[in-house]
Order: C-alpha cells, then structure tokens, then sequence
C-alpha cells in the first residue's frame, strides 16, 4: 500500500508539470485593444513636415518610428492601399524651439523644443472611432545655443517616441 502511495506522488509530480506548460495563458501588456476578426490591414502614410522650420531627419525618425509601433506592438499588416482596415495620415506641423529661461546676464540660459503633429484616423470597420487630432511633446533643458540642427539626436528620439505613444494609444489602445 505504501509503495501505490509513492508511485502515486512520483505521477502527480512528473504530470503537473506538463500540465503547467500545456495550460498556459498569454497575456500581452502593450495596450492594444483590436478585434483580429475585423481589422486586419494597416496604412500609414508618410507624414510630411508642414510647419515654418523643416528639419528633414525628424521626418524621416517620426515616420519609421510611427510605423515600428503598430508592426512590432500588433499583428496588423502594413499596406499602401487606401482600402486598409485602419488609416493613419497626417503631417508635422510644428517643430519651435523657445527660451525658457534666463541667465543673470540677460541671455538666455535654457531652452525648449516642441514638435506638434496633425493626425487623421480613420477606422474603416467603426467609423465612430475616427478623429482629426493634434498630439506634441517637448524636451526642455536644452542648451540655449542648440539651434534645430544642433539639437541630439537623442532629444529628437525621445520625442518622436512619446509622440508615437500617444498616436498608438489614442488609435488602437482604446484608454
């Protein structure tokens, strides 16, 4: 009887592992709230800048970065066609840097960069969730002396990754 009890134990042992594995549940934390069975397909458009200053590599990081969100973050397909589930257009248009702050000398001792985005969306399979709407992020603590050019690299990232952000929670995260 002692041994049914051990060869009883040893079973449950090496079966509730397997059980574990096989009866697992996936979840995924990015916010994305789409229903597969209807939205399928994605179309992004190039955001052309539209503002008073043109600064070409922002253009160039906002638009990849806009596409990377939604290719890495859903299982949406990218296409070119205007016939896509989900619509996604618009342009840049602001990119401003401002004093914010001044020296005992009189000049300027920090400076802000603001970058503002038009978006239009367009949801082809629930027109009541489409919207025409600006987002913007700035960085501040700049050097005063950092003209658009001058500005890292890393600060024109940050910013077009908050902004991306907001695009993606504001069009298929659904908060």
């Amino acid at each position: 009887m002692v041994w049914i009890n051990k060869i009883a134990r040893l079973a449950v042992l090496v079966a509730l592992p397997a059980v574990i594995i096989a009866c697992s549940i996936s979840y995924k934390f990015n916010g994305a709230s789409i229903n597969y069975d209807k939205v399928k397909t994605i179309s992004i458009a190039d955001f052309p800048i539209k503002s008073t200053y043109v600064y070409q590599p922002l253009a160039n990081k906002f638009n990849d970065d806009l596409k990377d969100i939604f290719t890495r973050q859903t299982r949406l397909q990218l296409v070119r066609s205007a016939n896509a589930d989900l619509q996604i257009e618009g342009e840049i248009t602001g990119i401003n840097t401002y004093n914010e702050a001044v020296a005992a000398d009189g000049y300027s001792s920090k400076a802000k960069v603001t970058i503002t985005v038009n978006v239009r969306f367009v949801n082809n399979t629930n027109h009541e969730e489409d919207f025409e709407q600006q987002f913007s992020a700035f960085r501040s603590d700049l050097d005063p002396n950092s003209l658009l050019p001058n500005i890292p690299d890393a600060t024109i990232a940050e910013i077009t990754k908050e902004i991306t952000d907001q695009i993606f929670n504001a069009t298929v995260a659904n908060w």
